[in-house]
Protein backbone atom coordinates (compact mmCIF):
# COMPACT_ATOMS: atom_id res chain seq x y z
CA UNK A 1 0.00 0.00 0.00
CA UNK A 2 2.71 2.23 0.85
CA UNK A 3 4.51 1.50 -2.60
CA UNK A 4 0.87 2.41 -4.27
CA UNK A 5 0.86 6.20 -2.52
CA UNK A 6 4.20 6.71 -3.55
CA UNK A 7 3.36 5.95 -7.03
CA UNK A 8 0.72 8.13 -7.26
CA UNK A 9 2.66 11.00 -5.53
CA UNK A 10 5.50 10.57 -7.92
CA UNK A 11 3.88 10.56 -11.43
CA UNK A 12 1.89 13.84 -9.58
CA UNK A 13 5.37 15.41 -8.86
CA UNK A 14 7.26 14.42 -11.92
CA UNK A 15 3.89 16.12 -14.07
CA UNK A 16 4.48 19.15 -11.40
CA UNK A 17 8.21 19.09 -12.03
CA UNK A 18 8.07 19.31 -16.12
CA UNK A 19 5.59 21.54 -16.23
CA UNK A 20 7.93 24.17 -14.17
CA UNK A 21 10.77 23.21 -16.50
CA UNK A 22 8.86 23.89 -19.08
CA UNK A 23 8.07 27.04 -18.12
CA UNK A 24 11.85 27.98 -17.33
CA UNK A 25 12.74 27.02 -20.40
CA UNK A 26 10.37 29.39 -22.39
CA UNK A 27 10.96 31.97 -20.13
CA UNK A 28 14.44 31.58 -20.91
CA UNK A 29 13.73 31.83 -24.65
CA UNK A 30 11.41 34.84 -24.28
CA UNK A 31 13.93 36.91 -22.09
CA UNK A 32 17.97 34.99 -22.98
CA UNK A 33 19.82 37.36 -20.36
CA UNK A 34 17.91 35.85 -17.32
CA UNK A 35 20.83 33.97 -15.81
CA UNK A 36 20.58 30.43 -14.36
CA UNK A 37 17.55 29.23 -16.22
CA UNK A 38 19.48 27.00 -18.74
CA UNK A 39 20.84 25.05 -15.47
CA UNK A 40 17.61 25.31 -13.88
CA UNK A 41 15.76 23.56 -16.73
CA UNK A 42 18.61 20.85 -16.68
CA UNK A 43 17.89 20.62 -13.36
CA UNK A 44 14.34 19.88 -13.68
CA UNK A 45 14.62 17.29 -16.03
CA UNK A 46 16.77 15.71 -14.15
CA UNK A 47 14.62 15.72 -11.36
CA UNK A 48 11.55 14.63 -13.58
CA UNK A 49 13.91 11.42 -14.68
CA UNK A 50 14.87 10.31 -11.16
CA UNK A 51 11.22 10.59 -10.29
CA UNK A 52 10.08 8.75 -13.02
CA UNK A 53 12.86 5.79 -12.06
CA UNK A 54 12.08 5.40 -8.75
CA UNK A 55 8.58 5.45 -10.12
CA UNK A 56 8.69 2.52 -12.54
CA UNK A 57 11.47 1.33 -9.79
CA UNK A 58 8.20 0.93 -6.64
CA UNK A 59 5.85 -0.44 -9.28
CA UNK A 60 9.22 -3.13 -10.63
CA UNK A 61 8.80 -4.07 -7.07
CA UNK A 62 5.44 -4.44 -6.24
CA UNK A 63 4.21 -6.62 -9.39
CA UNK A 64 7.51 -8.14 -9.77
CA UNK A 65 7.77 -7.63 -13.46
CA UNK A 66 9.43 -4.98 -15.23
CA UNK A 67 7.00 -1.93 -15.86
CA UNK A 68 5.87 -2.05 -19.59
CA UNK A 69 2.96 -4.82 -19.70
CA UNK A 70 0.48 -1.33 -20.37
CA UNK A 71 -0.38 2.45 -21.00
CA UNK A 72 0.46 4.07 -18.00
CA UNK A 73 3.59 2.23 -17.59
CA UNK A 74 4.55 2.45 -21.25
CA UNK A 75 4.09 6.19 -20.81
CA UNK A 76 5.99 6.80 -17.78
CA UNK A 77 8.91 4.93 -19.71
CA UNK A 78 8.87 6.70 -22.45
CA UNK A 79 8.46 10.03 -20.49
CA UNK A 80 11.55 8.69 -18.75
CA UNK A 81 13.40 7.76 -21.82
CA UNK A 82 12.65 11.57 -23.44
CA UNK A 83 14.11 13.26 -20.03
CA UNK A 84 17.31 11.05 -20.13
CA UNK A 85 17.83 11.35 -24.35
CA UNK A 86 17.25 14.85 -23.84
CA UNK A 87 20.03 15.37 -21.39
CA UNK A 88 22.53 13.54 -23.63
CA UNK A 89 20.80 15.99 -26.31
CA UNK A 90 21.13 18.92 -24.38
CA UNK A 91 24.83 18.02 -22.89
CA UNK A 92 25.83 17.74 -26.84
CA UNK A 93 25.25 20.50 -27.93
CA UNK A 94 25.09 23.37 -25.19
CA UNK A 95 22.03 25.12 -26.09
CA UNK A 96 18.61 25.82 -24.19
CA UNK A 97 16.55 25.17 -27.34
CA UNK A 98 16.46 21.84 -26.69
CA UNK A 99 14.81 21.92 -23.77
CA UNK A 100 12.42 24.48 -25.65
CA UNK A 101 10.82 21.83 -27.69
CA UNK A 102 11.64 18.49 -25.38
CA UNK A 103 9.90 19.56 -22.07
CA UNK A 104 6.18 20.60 -23.49
CA UNK A 105 6.31 16.87 -24.83
CA UNK A 106 7.54 15.05 -21.74
CA UNK A 107 5.06 17.46 -19.58
CA UNK A 108 2.09 16.54 -22.13
CA UNK A 109 3.07 12.35 -22.11
CA UNK A 110 3.33 12.73 -18.11
CA UNK A 111 -0.08 14.26 -17.39
CA UNK A 112 -1.80 12.16 -20.51
CA UNK A 113 -0.85 9.29 -18.09
CA UNK A 114 -1.29 10.85 -14.63
CA UNK A 115 -4.34 12.43 -15.13
CA UNK A 116 -6.09 11.62 -17.89
CA UNK A 117 -5.58 7.32 -18.50
CA UNK A 118 -8.43 5.43 -16.14
CA UNK A 119 -7.86 4.40 -12.58
CA UNK A 120 -8.11 1.10 -13.81
CA UNK A 121 -5.44 1.25 -16.33
CA UNK A 122 -3.32 2.54 -13.86
CA UNK A 123 -2.94 -0.64 -11.78
CA UNK A 124 -0.33 -3.02 -12.02
CA UNK A 125 -2.59 -6.03 -12.88
CA UNK A 126 -0.71 -9.70 -13.12
CA UNK A 127 0.47 -10.42 -16.81
CA UNK A 128 -1.13 -12.46 -18.99
CA UNK A 129 0.20 -15.90 -20.08
CA UNK A 130 1.80 -14.49 -23.55
CA UNK A 131 3.99 -11.59 -21.60
CA UNK A 132 5.53 -13.62 -19.15
CA UNK A 133 8.54 -14.07 -20.85
CA UNK A 134 12.01 -12.50 -20.62
CA UNK A 135 11.42 -11.02 -24.16
CA UNK A 136 9.26 -8.71 -22.22
CA UNK A 137 11.75 -6.37 -21.41
CA UNK A 138 13.95 -7.09 -24.31
CA UNK A 139 11.71 -5.82 -27.01
CA UNK A 140 9.45 -3.40 -25.44
CA UNK A 141 12.47 -1.68 -22.96
CA UNK A 142 14.65 -1.10 -26.43
CA UNK A 143 11.45 -0.71 -28.45
CA UNK A 144 10.48 2.44 -26.20
CA UNK A 145 14.09 3.57 -25.87
CA UNK A 146 14.53 3.89 -29.93
CA UNK A 147 11.06 6.03 -29.47
CA UNK A 148 11.83 8.53 -27.39
CA UNK A 149 15.23 8.74 -29.25
CA UNK A 150 14.02 8.99 -32.24
CA UNK A 151 11.43 11.70 -31.26
CA UNK A 152 14.07 13.98 -29.42
CA UNK A 153 15.50 13.74 -32.70
CA UNK A 154 12.59 14.51 -35.00
CA UNK A 155 12.04 17.32 -32.54
CA UNK A 156 15.64 18.73 -32.96
CA UNK A 157 14.91 18.51 -36.51
CA UNK A 158 11.56 20.85 -35.86
CA UNK A 159 13.40 23.22 -33.90
CA UNK A 160 15.90 23.36 -37.15
CA UNK A 161 13.27 23.71 -39.56
CA UNK A 162 11.71 26.59 -36.94
CA UNK A 163 15.05 28.58 -36.68
CA UNK A 164 15.82 28.64 -41.13
CA UNK A 165 11.82 29.11 -41.65
CA UNK A 166 11.82 31.04 -44.92
CA UNK A 167 15.73 30.99 -45.03
CA UNK A 168 17.77 28.88 -47.62
CA UNK A 169 21.19 28.24 -46.04
CA UNK A 170 24.34 26.05 -46.57
CA UNK A 171 25.30 23.82 -43.81
CA UNK A 172 28.88 21.93 -43.55
CA UNK A 173 30.10 19.65 -41.53
CA UNK A 174 26.57 18.48 -40.17
CA UNK A 175 26.83 14.40 -42.43
CA UNK A 176 29.81 12.06 -42.17
CA UNK A 177 31.88 13.10 -44.95
CA UNK A 178 30.81 10.85 -48.09
CA UNK A 179 31.98 11.49 -51.61
CA UNK A 180 28.67 13.18 -53.35
CA UNK A 181 28.24 15.84 -50.42
CA UNK A 182 31.90 16.33 -50.49
CA UNK A 183 32.43 16.37 -54.57
CA UNK A 184 29.18 18.86 -54.33
CA UNK A 185 30.46 21.25 -51.90
CA UNK A 186 33.80 21.13 -53.79
CA UNK A 187 31.61 22.61 -57.30
CA UNK A 188 29.37 24.93 -54.92
CA UNK A 189 32.99 26.91 -53.76
CA UNK A 190 34.26 26.95 -57.15
CA UNK A 191 30.91 28.76 -58.46
CA UNK A 192 30.87 31.06 -55.51
CA UNK A 193 34.50 32.13 -55.78
CA UNK A 194 34.04 32.65 -59.56
CA UNK A 195 30.68 34.39 -59.04
CA UNK A 196 32.55 36.43 -56.35
CA UNK A 197 35.25 37.15 -58.83
CA UNK A 198 32.61 38.20 -61.43
CA UNK A 199 30.87 40.35 -59.46
CA UNK A 200 34.17 41.93 -57.58
CA UNK A 201 34.99 42.58 -61.16
CA UNK A 202 31.96 44.84 -62.03
CA UNK A 203 31.91 46.56 -58.69
CA UNK A 204 35.29 48.02 -59.60
CA UNK A 205 34.54 48.83 -63.16
CA UNK A 206 31.51 50.75 -61.87
CA UNK A 207 33.66 52.28 -58.83
CA UNK A 208 35.89 53.93 -61.72
CA UNK A 209 33.11 54.84 -63.59
CA UNK A 210 33.87 52.73 -66.75
CA UNK A 211 30.86 51.47 -69.23
CA UNK A 212 30.27 47.56 -68.77
CA UNK A 213 31.62 46.03 -71.39
CA UNK A 214 29.49 44.29 -73.98
CA UNK A 215 30.86 41.31 -74.41
CA UNK A 216 33.88 39.96 -72.09
CA UNK A 217 36.93 38.09 -73.03
CA UNK A 218 35.38 34.74 -72.58
CA UNK A 219 32.34 35.33 -74.81
CA UNK A 220 29.69 36.26 -72.03
CA UNK A 221 27.65 39.25 -73.32
CA UNK A 222 26.74 42.11 -70.95
CA UNK A 223 23.40 40.11 -70.88
CA UNK A 224 24.86 37.18 -68.91
CA UNK A 225 27.04 39.41 -66.51
CA UNK A 226 24.48 41.31 -65.20
CA UNK A 227 21.99 38.00 -65.00
CA UNK A 228 24.51 36.70 -63.49
CA UNK A 229 24.81 39.33 -60.49
CA UNK A 230 21.09 39.39 -59.99
CA UNK A 231 21.73 35.47 -59.17
CA UNK A 232 24.29 36.03 -56.66
CA UNK A 233 22.02 38.85 -54.79
CA UNK A 234 19.33 36.77 -54.88
CA UNK A 235 21.74 34.17 -53.31
CA UNK A 236 23.53 36.62 -50.71
CA UNK A 237 19.34 37.62 -50.06
CA UNK A 238 18.74 33.91 -49.34
CA UNK A 239 21.00 32.70 -46.96
CA UNK A 240 20.44 36.36 -44.69
CA UNK A 241 20.98 34.12 -41.23
CA UNK A 242 23.25 35.83 -38.98
CA UNK A 243 26.22 34.38 -37.44
CA UNK A 244 24.73 33.01 -34.34
CA UNK A 245 21.44 31.88 -35.75
CA UNK A 246 23.66 29.80 -38.95
CA UNK A 247 25.44 28.19 -35.78
CA UNK A 248 22.67 27.30 -33.86
CA UNK A 249 20.98 26.23 -36.73
CA UNK A 250 24.50 24.08 -37.73
CA UNK A 251 24.34 22.60 -34.18
CA UNK A 252 20.50 21.48 -34.01
CA UNK A 253 21.07 19.93 -37.57
CA UNK A 254 24.41 18.00 -36.31
CA UNK A 255 22.66 16.89 -33.25
CA UNK A 256 19.26 15.93 -34.65
CA UNK A 257 21.37 13.49 -36.95
CA UNK A 258 23.45 11.95 -34.29
CA UNK A 259 20.55 11.06 -32.43
CA UNK A 260 18.77 9.36 -34.58
CA UNK A 261 21.43 8.10 -35.87
CA UNK A 262 21.01 6.39 -32.28
CA UNK A 263 17.58 6.04 -32.52
CA UNK A 264 17.36 3.64 -35.58
CA UNK A 265 19.64 0.64 -34.77
CA UNK A 266 17.38 0.58 -31.51
CA UNK A 267 14.58 0.53 -33.60
CA UNK A 268 15.78 -2.17 -35.22
CA UNK A 269 17.19 -4.66 -32.61
CA UNK A 270 13.87 -3.84 -30.93
CA UNK A 271 11.69 -5.23 -34.60
CA UNK A 272 14.03 -8.08 -34.34
CA UNK A 273 13.54 -8.73 -31.17
CA UNK A 274 9.92 -8.45 -31.37
CA UNK A 275 10.06 -10.85 -34.61
CA UNK A 276 11.70 -13.23 -32.61
CA UNK A 277 9.30 -13.53 -29.13
CA UNK A 278 6.66 -13.35 -31.47
CA UNK A 279 7.63 -17.01 -32.88
CA UNK A 280 8.01 -17.95 -30.16
CA UNK A 281 4.74 -16.97 -28.87
CA UNK A 282 2.24 -16.99 -31.39
CA UNK A 283 4.19 -19.36 -33.85
CA UNK A 284 5.14 -16.62 -36.56
CA UNK A 285 7.66 -14.04 -37.01
CA UNK A 286 5.92 -11.28 -38.73
CA UNK A 287 2.10 -11.51 -39.19
CA UNK A 288 1.60 -7.76 -40.44
CA UNK A 289 -0.54 -6.64 -37.38
CA UNK A 290 -1.23 -2.79 -37.28
CA UNK A 291 1.73 -2.08 -34.67
CA UNK A 292 4.20 -4.44 -36.89
CA UNK A 293 3.10 -2.60 -39.54
CA UNK A 294 3.66 0.65 -38.60
CA UNK A 295 7.08 -0.44 -37.35
CA UNK A 296 8.12 -1.07 -40.46
CA UNK A 297 7.06 2.26 -41.69
CA UNK A 298 8.46 3.93 -39.52
CA UNK A 299 11.72 1.96 -39.72
CA UNK A 300 11.67 2.62 -43.46
CA UNK A 301 11.18 6.63 -42.62
CA UNK A 302 14.50 6.84 -40.59
CA UNK A 303 15.92 4.60 -43.04
CA UNK A 304 15.51 6.95 -45.77
CA UNK A 305 16.60 9.85 -43.68
CA UNK A 306 20.05 8.50 -42.73
CA UNK A 307 20.39 6.89 -46.12
CA UNK A 308 19.40 10.89 -47.53
CA UNK A 309 22.17 12.04 -45.45
CA UNK A 310 25.30 9.88 -45.21
CA UNK A 311 24.38 8.16 -49.35
CA UNK A 312 22.93 11.08 -51.28
CA UNK A 313 24.52 13.97 -48.71
CA UNK A 314 21.55 16.13 -48.07
CA UNK A 315 21.96 18.36 -44.96
CA UNK A 316 19.62 21.53 -44.25
CA UNK A 317 16.01 21.59 -44.50
CA UNK A 318 15.30 19.00 -46.87
CA UNK A 319 15.94 16.21 -43.86
CA UNK A 320 14.44 17.66 -41.52
CA UNK A 321 11.34 17.97 -43.23
CA UNK A 322 11.79 14.00 -43.15
CA UNK A 323 12.32 13.57 -39.77
CA UNK A 324 9.53 15.90 -38.83
CA UNK A 325 7.21 13.48 -40.48
CA UNK A 326 9.38 10.67 -38.70
CA UNK A 327 8.07 12.11 -35.15
CA UNK A 328 4.47 12.07 -36.76
CA UNK A 329 4.99 8.35 -37.42
CA UNK A 330 6.51 7.57 -34.49
CA UNK A 331 3.23 8.46 -32.83
CA UNK A 332 1.43 6.79 -35.07
CA UNK A 333 3.48 3.72 -34.27
CA UNK A 334 3.78 3.92 -30.57
CA UNK A 335 0.00 5.27 -29.39
CA UNK A 336 -2.49 5.88 -32.52
CA UNK A 337 -2.21 2.00 -33.73
CA UNK A 338 -2.81 0.92 -29.94
CA UNK A 339 -5.43 2.91 -29.28
CA UNK A 340 -7.30 3.54 -32.58
CA UNK A 341 -6.70 0.19 -33.95
CA UNK A 342 -7.39 -3.34 -33.69
CA UNK A 343 -4.43 -6.12 -33.49
CA UNK A 344 -2.54 -8.08 -31.10
CA UNK A 345 -0.73 -4.77 -29.52
CA UNK A 346 -3.90 -2.91 -29.11
CA UNK A 347 -5.13 -1.59 -25.86
CA UNK A 348 -8.41 -1.78 -26.96
CA UNK A 349 -9.54 1.74 -24.70
CA UNK A 350 -11.35 3.48 -27.56
CA UNK A 351 -12.55 0.15 -29.54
Amino acid sequence: MDLVRLQNSLDNISFAVLFCTMLIYWVGAAFPRIPYLSVLGSTGMAIANLCIATLLGARWLEAGYFPISNLYESLFFLTWGLTTIHLIAENMSGSRLVGIFTSPVAMGISAFAALTLPSNMQISEPLVPALKSNWLMMHVSVMMLSYATLMVGSLLAIAFLIITSGQKVELSGSSFGTRAYRNNHFVKHSQNLQLQTEVGHLNEMNNNHEPFPLSTNNGHSKTAVLEMTQVTQTVEAETTLSPERLNIAQTLDNISYRIIGLGFPLLTIGIIAGAVWANEAWGSYWSWDPKETWALITWLVFAAYLHARITRGWQGRKPAILAATGFAVVWVCYLGVNLLGKGLHSYGWFF
